[in-house]
């Protein structure tokens, strides 16, 4: 059987491959609004995520 762990493991030389790829497509001016969505995103889920987590134990409690 073949792993696929060596497919899945990323060096120096991909990420750089990777962020000239999303560069040549979405341009230089359309990334910060594609990051501020994900961030966004991220956000929404962390937030919902403690919620469901007070729901599950009341005994949780926010830590800032």
């Amino acid at each position: 059987m073949i792993s696929l762990v060596p497919f899945l493991a990323f060096g120096p030389m991909q990420i750089v491959l990777v962020v000239l790829v999303v560069l040549l497509l979405f341009g230089g001016k359309k990334i910060p609004e594609l990051m501020r969505g994900l961030g966004s995103g991220i956000k929404e889920f962390k937030d919902a995520s403690k919620d469901d987590a007070k729901d599950i134990d009341p005994k949780i409690e926010d830590k800032k």
